[in-house]
């Protein structure tokens, strides 16, 4: 029944939207909360019972405050800029299986609800990556349009930041996709069910699991990879010139993006909706249950975000890139070469998964005892007190 599949597919799109930005607006209640926690301080608590209706009132002063354009920015990239900021963090969740899917597994009918827009998708990782991928392009834009030193600065910084980082990010699920012999989402999931617990591939993959955490947060300009945007440097990075909808499009396209790569973190290691205990429950009650289990799993990683934020300072820049290229970069490769070696010779699961254990722990003694090189602190203060001198009156 084509038309039926369209319009279902339809309200699929706009119910997802809808659920998506609604999440994102109390996102934003819930960091306010959450730092205001962290600083022993009182967040949002006077619009609506404790705070709950500030979302409602920012969105309010977003569509009605001024929507200023200056004169000296490129009009049509300057608009532009924003729509693809939200536009590609929404179409990548177009192939996220958002809620439980039986494909795959054995004894299971295939579900009759479809939980994700473009379902069965063979290729639904590669989608994803290049779709998130563009949204560098809407930074670098904005930064050029502007025709101002700080946005550019934030523009700079955030196409050498986003390309590094997209690097380690796409090499550490090579290992998943091996083990799993599927670049399908759905499968990835089912894979995962049929083994039960210990076959998450947290067990598995622990070293692709913190890379691909810490390449998230690069991509998503959270804390402590947010130096596109830098307010104690940058002012605001790339979006200095940006006020009303415009601004809140940018904030909206990074928050959306926290939630998409919060669902790939749940799908590629943490089994999905799968929880012990519950994959046998078949009907409604069943579906609503794993339903509740897939965004549980998802929201964790979101406050996991926050609490970083307000737990690790600032990278410098050269920190950071040396964090990519020094580090995250060639433990990828390690960790992707003992994969293959091990499935090459047909090993068990278990095999591969204590070699990625040894893999983690031999990375951590490695980094813990290399050696600095010496002097590098010293002269670095020592090249900032010259500076200061000179500028001093």
């Amino acid at each position: 029944m084509p038309i039926f599949n369209f319009w279902y597919t339809i309200i699929t799109i706009i119910a997802v939207i809808a659920v998506i930005l609604g999440i994102c607006a109390y996102q934003i209640l819930a960091e306010r909360k959450i730092s205001a926690w962290v600083q022993d301080r009182i967040g949002p608590n006077r619009v609506g019972p404790r705070g709950l209706l500030q979302p409602i009132a920012d969105g309010l002063k977003f569509l009605l405050k001024e929507d200023v354009i200056p004169d000296h920015v490129d009009k049509l990239l300057f608009l532009l800029a924003p729509t693809i900021s939200i536009s590609t963090a929404l179409l990548a969740i177009a192939v996220v299986p958002f809620g439980p899917t039986t494909e795959g597994l054995p004894g299971y009918e295939p579900s009759q609800y479809q939980f994700a827009i473009a379902p069965g998708l063979s290729i639904g990782i590669v989608f994803t990556f290049a779709i998130t991928s563009l949204a560098v392009y809407a930074i670098i834009l904005g930064g050029w349009s502007s025709n101002n030193k700080y946005s550019l600065l934030g523009a700079l910084r955030s196409s050498a930041q986003l390309v590094s980082y997209e690097i380690p990010m796409g090499m550490s699920i090579l290992g998943i996709v091996l083990l799993s012999n599927s670049l399908n989402l759905e499968m990835i999931i089912a894979r995962q069910v049929r083994v039960g617990f210990f076959g998450w591939f947290i067990w598995y993959q622990p070293m692709a699991f913190l890379l691909f955490l810490t390449a998230v947060f690069a991509e998503c300009n959270r804390l402590p990879f947010d130096l596109p945007e830098a307010e104690q440097e940058l002012v605001g990075g790339y979006h200095t010139e940006y006020s009303a909808m415009k601004f809140a499009m940018f904030f909206l396209g990074e928050y959306a993006h926290m939630i998409t790569t919060s669902f790939l973190l749940v799908i590629l290691f943490f089994g999905g909706w799968h929880f012990p205990g519950i994959t046998a429950i078949s009907g409604l009650g069943g579906i609503i249950l794993k339903l509740i289990v897939f965004i549980v799993k998802m929201l964790c990683f979101i406050v996991f975000y926050m609490l970083v934020r307000w737990t690790i300072p600032r990278f410098r820049f050269d920190q950071l890139m040396a964090l990519a290229w020094k580090v995250m970069i060639p433990l990828a490769m390690v960790n992707l070469v003992c994969v293959l070696v091990l499935k090459q010779v047909n090993a068990a699961d278990w095999v591969i998964a204590v070699a990625s254990w040894v893999v983690l722990f031999g990375s951590a003694v490695v980094v813990a005892l290399w050696p600095q090189q010496p002097g590098y602190n010293r002269r670095v203060s020592t090249r900032g007190r010259q500076l200061a001198e000179t500028v001093a009156p």
